[in-house]
C-alpha cells in the first residue's frame, strides 16, 4: 500500500445517485410507519416499498465501494479515513448503549429506592422497593426475573467462542492461510445465528413461562430494551460477517488489503464486550 506521506492523490468517486435513493427509501419508511401505527391500509405497503428501496440502495452502494476497492482506488489516505469513520461509528454505538445502561443504573439505584421512601407510601401503599420489582403501580400480574445461569450463560459462552473463531480467521488472513480464514469466518457467523436462535427461545420462555413482558414494570422494560437492541446488533454483525465471508470465497482480501474484514471484526468484538456488560448488569447482579 502506498504510504500516506508519499500519496499525492485522494480518490474522490463520481457523483452518486445512492444518497437520493436512500432519501426516497427513508421517506417511504417514515410515511409507512406513521400510517401503519394509525391503522391506515397503505401503511404496510409503504413500509414494504421503503424496505425494498433501502435494500436496493445498500446492495448498489456497497457494490460500488467493493468494485472501487478491487480496482485499487483506495490507498493509505483512504484507508485512514475508513478507519477513522469506523472508529467514530463504534464510539457512537458506545454512547448509544451507555445511555441505556445509564437508564438501568438510574432505575435501580435512584428511582426505585426513592419510591420506597415513607413519603411515597400514600401514593403507592403496596409498592415494594426491590429489584427486580414484583409489585408497583401499573403492574397487574406478577412475574419472575430471568436467571443468569441458564441460556444467558450459554449465550455468553457462544459469543466468547465467536470472538475466538473470528480472531483465528484474522490470523489465517494475516498468515495467508485461506482455509483457516474461511472456516473461522463461517464458524463465527454460525455462532452468531445460534446466539440469536437461543435468544428468541429465551424470549418465548420469558413471556410465556415467567410472565415477563414489556408491561412488567421497569425491570421488564430495561430487560427487553437492552437485550433486544443488543440482539439487533448481533444480527447486523452476523450479516456483515456473512458478506465478508462471501467476499473471502470469491478471493477478496489479502494480508495488506483487508480493512472491510477488520471493520467487521471491530464491530463484532464491540458486540461481545457489550454482551459481557449486559450479562453482568442485567442478568447476574
Amino acid at each position: 500500500m502506498e504510504s500516506i506521506s508519499h500519496q499525492t492523490h485522494y480518490f474522490v468517486p463520481e457523483p452518486s445517485r445512492w444518497p437520493v435513493v436512500g432519501a426516497v427509501a427513508l421517506f417511504f419508511l417514515g410515511l409507512g410507519a406513521a400510517l401503519a401505527v394509525n391503522g391506515v391500509g397503505f401503511g404496510k405497503l409503504s413500509l414494504g416499498i421503503g424496505f425494498a428501496i433501502l435494500f436496493y440502495m445498500l446492495f448498489g452502494w456497497f457494490g460500488d465501494v467493493i468494485r472501487e476497492s478491487l480496482k485499487g482506488n483506495y490507498h493509505g489516505k483512504e484507508d485512514l479515513s475508513f478507519r477513522w469513520g469506523m472508529g467514530w461509528f463504534i464510539f457512537s454505538e458506545v454512547m448509544f448503549f451507555a445511555a441505556f445502561f445509564g437508564a438501568l443504573f438510574y432505575v435501580r439505584t435512584i428511582s426505585v429506592p426513592e419510591l420506597g421512601n415513607f413519603e411515597h407510601k400514600l401514593l403507592y401503599p403496596d409498592f415494594t422497593a426491590s429489584w427486580p420489582l414484583s409489585t408497583g403501580p401499573g403492574i397487574s400480574q406478577r412475574y419472575e426475573a430471568m436467571a443468569a445461569w441458564g441460556l444467558p450463560a450459554i449465550n455468553t459462552l457462544i459469543l466468547l467462542s465467536s470472538g475466538a473463531t473470528l480472531t483465528w480467521a484474522h490470523w489465517g488472513l494475516i498468515q495467508g492461510k485461506r482455509t483457516s480464514l474461511t472456516i473461522g469466518l463461517l464458524l463465527t457467523v454460525l455462532l452468531g445465528v445460534l446466539f440469536l436462535g437461543l435468544q428468541a427461545y429465551e424470549y418465548r420462555h420469558a413471556m410465556h413461562e415467567l410472565n415477563l413482558t414489556l408491561a412488567s414494570g421497569a425491570y421488564g422494560m430495561t430487560f427487553y430494551m437492552l437485550t433486544g437492541f443488543h440482539g439487533m446488533h448481533v444480527l447486523l454483525g452476523a450479516i456483515i460477517l456473512a458478506v465478508v465471508w462471501l467476499r473471502v470465497i470469491r478471493g477478496h482480501f489479502n494480508a495488506e488489503h483487508h480493512f472491510a474484514f477488520e471493520a467487521a471484526a471491530w464491530y463484532w468484538h464491540f458486540v461481545d464486550v457489550v454482551w459481557l456488560l449486559l450479562f453482568t448488569l442485567v442478568y447476574w447482579l
